[in-house]
């Protein structure tokens, strides 16, 4: 009984010393119990907030997937259009109908999609599905809406294939206003859909389904038959559209039985985007952490009790000491207590060299001629004399704080680098302070390559500002040269009106002064599209060889009239291929250019173009060949920089931005090609360009028309001489808000016997046309940038108006922006052309003539 009596008050001791943390325990449970409430539905709504996003990401992806087969139904449903207008024989359509297959394939694949057409109700069809005679098309739900979209492309639901039994998707668009439509059977495992697994976690899953949950495409763990994952969808849906799943905290019980959160996104085309994500990936570590949680309860109410105890144990030093290591110990590696009165120290914690050099106590002097045997020697001087008695001493009347330094310190055989700090609190311990040792290795060395970083990126900024300025410097000079003649040669064609022969010269040089400044222009927005990523080669067929030899024509007059020999070499044997016909005429301008500026009279330049290589990538060298001026050896490493000029005594200056070449590198490049350079000064220079190139075999050419790619605008001087005739009595519908370009535009038109109307923003332009009589204007030119509404959304406006010639009526963009991705956006807004500014009226004219 007595031993038990001894016992009570040692544990009701131990009660006392920790009532209060018991009662900070109960709070903290209490707070940590609503925090957890709190925090799973946080969890919950953030998931579904990133869950519906995600979705939503998912649908704007297989969108965009979806709009291959759009456009290559598109352009079909564009040519069967134009076949019924020719009336084309059924022979002739089912001819393009098996090379429109072809295409396909090799764009696609083989057995990805069959495609078909109906014209008036007759199915022509090629691949293994041949169409019955008592087939009625016009029974099929998806023949109706492609009738009632209006052009716009349809996509089915999955259903099942009356031929082969499986899954398909139909996707049909009705070829203009005809009664005929182009359709592609897709089946699901065939759709190119560019999905990314790693946005989704272990045990999410992702489905692609139509309205009614066919499955089209799945990413998940279930293994399932397609049969049971489709009832599965089909029950998700009817919860979404009940709004079952519209809060936060719902769920579906998977085909596992594990409770999911569905989050979603419903497709234009009806199809949804459905993530399912499991409720332990969401609240799975919020789980963990109330374990971890309780494990540290239990741990901190074992811990209190062990301190309570070994508190009622241990001696009033023994509890400071460890007070003070408790606060400082984790952070520090080594602590001394000094007693400024005593000049002596206490070693609270200490390193291993330390303690073995040192007692735990002594005198201060004695520690400070230790510590100094591992500090640097550069550092030991200024170390003592900072930390010296009388120095701290000093740091504590002043009650200057926080103070000390970073230093070298040896560590064995190594020396890494440490911080120290003096404490003190002269309200506690006016005559004690402690020295704090800590390791700062890491955060010194971050510190010192975010330095270099800073100082490198600092030279980079003074490199990059000193060739900015360098550039401006050059493009001032350079572009003042064409405008002050420009000015100039105007004011002498005003003084000479009298005289039509002289403003004719100026005008002539003022023109030319203007392309210079032009070709300017281009290549400094070239160079900041190519630095932004931004430029994309529109690959199409053409003539490889018209190409060469019409950009070497070009030259041709210029080099005559400056008395240089300039001859084109061309040994080709597959001259049609698949390329970018505009970005190799400009990367041969570039080289021709750039041979014409650096000869002189008597000079010889050539250009050839020889195939090194056959098969369905064929490989073709082209050169270009000077005797002219040359390059120095020091200057060819810096050929291809941008902005970069060789500066020497002697050279002449040519006109030009630093930019061709670069933009040249940079366009080869692009094309998967080779360029090399070989030149020597006062002997000339060459340059040879290696391109990979796909073949386009003669039977895939499209007969009787000019191959995309080839340019239209070299046409014969007798074909011009007749095309203002052949524009004569016209109604042009003009769209300009730019005065000015209204003039020139409406006059040249004029000229050549059209009627203009003129509009003078998107908006009047609507109304003008839609207020006009069916079919009374012939075409439309839109500029592209004007108030109220830009030539895109007049297009599309136009387009979508209720009368017969909507449809029909060609519409001609005109811009400035001369890029691919502008001329998609207008070809996507339903223009028939695009014309770049400044206006080339020539090709003006014989657009017009060739679309009305």
């Amino acid at each position: 009984m007595k031993q038990m009596r001894r016992v009570k008050p040692k544990w009701s001791s131990i009660f006392h010393e920790i009532r209060l943390s018991l009662i900070a325990l109960a709070l903290l449970i209490v707070l940590a119990a609503a925090g957890m409430t709190v925090l799973r539905t946080a969890l919950l709504q953030n998931a579904r907030e990133s869950g519906m996003a995600l979705a939503r990401n998912y649908a704007a992806e297989e969108r965009a997937n979806l709009s291959v087969y759009e456009t290559l139904i598109s352009f079909g449903a564009v040519t069967v259009s134009e076949q019924i207008e020719n009336q084309t024989s059924d022979q002739e359509r089912m001819a393009w109908l098996e090379r429109y297959f072809s295409r396909l394939k090799s764009v696609l694949g083989e057995g990805v999609v069959t495609p078909y057409m109906i014209m008036e109700g007759k199915v022509f069809s090629v691949g293994p599905w041949v169409a019955d005679p008592d087939f009625d098309v016009s029974r099929r739900d998806w023949y109706a809406q492609a009738m009632e979209a209006d052009g716009q492309v349809v996509f089915t639901g999955v259903y099942t294939d009356a031929v082969s039994g499986r899954p398909v998707v139909t996707v049909a668009m009705r070829c203009g206003s005809h009664d005929a439509l182009l359709a592609f059977d897709i089946f699901p495992e065939f759709f190119r859909f560019q999905f990314n697994p790693l946005d989704l976690e272990t045990g999410d899953s992702f489905f692609l389904c139509d309205g009614n949950g066919g499955l089209i495409y799945k990413q998940t763990d279930l293994t399932r038959s397609d049969e049971e994952i489709g009832a599965y969808l089909t029950q998700i849906l009817e919860k979404i559209e009940t709004g079952e799943l519209e809060d936060a905290e719902s769920y579906i019980i998977d085909l596992n039985g594990n409770r999911r959160c569905v989050y979603y996104e419903k497709m234009e085309n009806g199809w949804y985007s459905i993530i399912t994500v499991p409720y332990s990936n969401i609240l799975g570590e919020l789980s963990h952490f109330m374990l971890l949680f309780g494990l540290m309860i239990a741990v901190f109410l074992l811990l209190t009790v062990m301190m309570a105890w070994r508190n009622l144990v241990y001696s009033a030093r023994v509890e400071r000491t460890n007070e003070t290591v408790r606060v400082l110990g984790n952070s520090y590696y080594a602590l001394y207590r000094i007693d400024l009165e005593t000049n002596t120290y206490e070693m609270i914690k200490g390193s291993d060299y330390m303690r073995g050099r040192v007692p735990e106590e002594g005198q201060y002097e004695d520690l400070l001629e230790a510590m100094q045997e591992v500090i640097e020697p550069a550092a030991c001087e200024e170390y003592a004399r900072s930390f010296s008695v009388k120095n701290i001493q000093s740091l504590v009347v002043h009650r200057i704080r926080d103070y000390g330094g970073d230093f070298m310190r040896r560590f064995g055989d190594e020396y890494r680098w440490v911080s120290v700090r003096v404490l003190f609190d002269e309200s506690l311990a006016p005559q004690e302070a402690v020295l704090c040792f800590r390791e700062v290795e890491q955060e010194k060395q971050q510190q010192l390559k975010e330095r270099r970083l800073l100082e490198d990126a600092l030279d980079m900024a003074r490199q990059n500002e000193k060739a900015k300025q360098t550039f401006f410097s050059n493009m001032s000079h350079d572009m003042r040269t064409p405008l002050n003649a420009i000015i100039g040669l105007s004011e002498l064609a005003g003084q000479h009106c009298d005289e039509p022969d002289k403003a004719a010269a100026y005008l002539n040089k003022i023109n030319y002064s203007s392309r210079q400044l032009l070709g300017l222009i281009n290549d400094i927005l070239d160079m900041s599209r190519m630095e932004q990523g931004k430029i994309i080669l529109n690959n199409q067929e053409f003539n490889l060889e018209e190409c060469i030899r019409e950009c070497a024509e070009t030259f041709r007059f210029q080099a005559e009239a400056e008395k240089k020999t300039l001859k084109a070499e061309l040994d080709i044997k597959d001259i049609h291929v698949l390329g970018d016909p505009f970005r190799i005429s400009q990367i041969l301008n570039n080289l021709l250019s750039n041979a014409m500026k650096f000869t002189s009279e008597g000079d010889r330049i050539r250009v050839s173009i020889q195939q090194i290589d056959q098969g369905e990538v064929a490989k073709y060298k082209i050169e270009v060949e000077d005797t002219g001026i040359g390059m120095s050896e020091e200057y060819l490493p810096h050929l291809f920089e941008p902005y970069s000029r060789e500066q020497r005594f002697g050279t002449r200056q040519a006109l030009g931005t630093g930019l061709g070449m670069p933009i040249t590198k940079n366009l080869v490049t692009q094309m998967n090609g080779e360029i090399q350079v070989s030149s020597r000064l006062g002997e000339g220079t060459v340059f040879t360009i290696i391109l990979p190139l796909l073949v386009v075999q003669e039977e895939e050419v499209i007969s009787g028309k000019d191959l995309p790619g080839e340019n239209p605008e070299k046409k014969t001087s007798e074909e011009d001489s007749g095309r203002g005739k052949a524009l004569e009595g016209l109604r042009i519908l003009l769209a300009e808000d730019n005065e000015v370009n209204m003039e020139i535009t409406t006059e040249i038109l004029s000229m050549n016997g059209v009627q203009v109307t003129q509009a003078w923003n998107g908006l009047e332009a609507v109304d003008t046309f839609e207020k006009s009589e069916p079919f009374y204007f012939n075409a439309i030119l839109m500029d592209m940038q004007m108030p109220q509404m830009d030539g895109c959304q007049a297009a599309r406006k136009i387009r979508a108006m209720n009368r017969p010639d909507a449809g029909s009526v060609p519409i001609i963009a005109v811009t400035a922006n001369a890029f691919a991705e502008d001329v998609s956006a207008t070809t996507a807004a339903g223009m028939n052309a695009h014309i770049s500014k400044p206006i080339d009226f020539s090709h003006l004219c014989r657009t017009l003539e060739r679309l009305v």
